[in-house]
């Protein structure tokens, strides 16, 4: 971030500028010439997406897709209530979302083969494969296939506001943003707009945009001043990308300085009524930023449901019930679901309400689900062969589950879809040929996605 704390920034800050806020690094900028975003040619049914990113593996069988006739070391305590549709069941502990099921469709047959966080993280975040050696402490590199976010900001770039937002935090439970997060080899003026910040507390500041809210004039013409000293001492001034360059660096200070932009990242202005629906938890208020931003025209924001290993935030979805962390049923029920029912509900009423849910795609999702049986600590591991997420909105269908699984929800028997095709699905709904060829650092060649459109997930027109 770029704070200003009362003093002109640093020439370590103005070169962060666009590194941890508009992905418009000098650097990155030189290596901008990639090839336009490919549009579909079809009228998007979809201007924004919002993920709900709940990180660490939620269970498809204590949320989505119990399984109430299997025995008790699979289907647990939780019991299944009756939603506003008939015949869809979800977990007790989701009541707001029971009585919106008309609103989202519920897909049961999600399966990949990567049950490790940072490999099955990268594939359902980019639609690739991790393929590069990695530790638990690997983090985002040049060469990763972009982000979702980041192929639909050069696509469909909005006007006036970041593109592609990640609040409140990068996923990081070890302090290192996990890979796939980020444009990787599209260069990092497609990187996210990365928040740092809990918006449930009072001293909320999403960086530089909030800066300069109390950024003067005078001392915005100052960072102007600098930025512009720093680049007559720059090779870049006499580089070919330098007229590509101009532009980038015009629109960071246009955003630094956009009203529009600040008032959508200040969530001050929203009613108390408003946020406590949302819940006053850091996924609820970064719920409610979310709707704000797309509102505002961001094409795409990433809501990061955190986790921070052995430290503020717990496990979040990662509920193994091992060593000092609380069991999975009681964590689940007491951490993780009533948040998760809140913001979920709150922002698919609130997109509703004003006329934006069919113009707004919501995808909650993890990067895999939890084991059929519990563990020997009372907790479930990794099971990426089978787990559910919910999409509402964006032209994709309403009240229907799509898939099934088996008795124990650990292989699909009906419609399994993959990473890949779920992208693929998301980026026809924006206007995006997923099948439009990107390049690597090195000038190789890429689909933007190797999936299919599910076209059972989409509303029938």
């Amino acid at each position: 971030m770029l704070p200003y704390k009362g003093r002109l920034p640093s020439r370590r800050e103005a070169l962060r500028v666009g590194a941890g806020a508009f992905g418009l690094t000098l650097p990155g900028l030189l290596k901008a010439e990639q090839t336009s975003g490919q549009s579909d040619g079809r009228t998007p049914a979809a201007r924004s997406v919002i993920v709900l990113y709940l990180s660490g593996g939620p269970s498809q069988l204590d949320m989505w897709d119990l399984k109430p006739r299997a025995s008790e070391e699979i289907r647990g305590t939780f019991q299944p209530i009756s939603t506003n549709v008939p015949g869809i069941q979800i977990s007790e502990h989701m009541p707001r979302m029971a009585r919106l099921a008309d609103r989202y469709t519920i897909v049961r047959s999600m399966s990949h083969n990567e049950s490790d966080h940072l490999r099955a993280g990268y594939w359902v975040m980019t639609g690739a494969r991790l393929t590069r050696s990695i530790t638990a402490f690997s983090g985002m590199q040049r060469n990763d296939h972009p982000h979702l976010g980041a192929i639909a900001a050069r696509a469909r770039p909005a006007a006036g506001m970041p593109s592609f937002v990640m609040v409140p935090e990068f996923v990081s439970p070890r302090g290192v943003a996990r890979p796939g997060q980020h444009a990787g080899f599209l260069g990092p003026q497609f990187d996210p707009y990365a928040i740092e910040s809990d918006p449930n507390l009072p001293d909320y500041d999403p960086g530089a945009i909030r800066g300069s809210l109390r950024t003067s004039a005078a001392r915005y013409d100052a960072f102007r001043s600098l930025l512009e000293r720093f680049e007559r001492s720059s090779p870049i001034v006499s580089s070919p990308a330098a007229q590509d360059y101009e532009v980038f660096r015009q629109t960071a200070l246009d955003l630094v300085s956009s009203r529009a932009a600040q008032q959508a990242f200040d969530i001050s202005g929203e009613s108390s009524s408003t946020r406590d629906r949302y819940g006053r938890h850091i996924f609820g208020q970064s719920a409610l930023v979310a709707r704000r931003l797309v509102e505002a025209g961001v094409r795409l924001v990433q809501v990061n449901f955190i986790r921070h290993d052995n430290g503020p935030g717990g496990q979040g979805y990662d509920s193994h019930a091992s060593g000092s962390n609380p069991p999975h049923l009681k964590w689940a029920k007491e951490e993780l679901l009533p948040p998760t029912d809140a913001a979920f509900a709150a922002l698919v009423e609130d997109l509703a309400d004003r006329g934006l849910l069919e113009e707004t795609l919501v995808v909650m999702m993890g990067e895999f689900g939890r084991t059929p049986k519990f563990n020997a600590g009372g907790g479930r591991d990794h099971w990426p062969g089978c787990y559910s997420l919910v999409l509402a909105g964006g032209g994709v269908a309403a009240g229907h589950v799509y898939g099934a699984s088996d008795k124990i929800a650990a292989r699909p028997v009906r419609d399994p879809v993959s990473p890949d095709d779920l992208l693929a699905t998301v980026y026809r709904q924006l206007g995006v040929d997923h099948r439009a060829t990107i390049y690597d650092l090195e000038d190789r060649p890429h689909k933007i996605v190797d999936g299919e459109t599910v076209r059972g997930l989409l509303a029938k027109s």
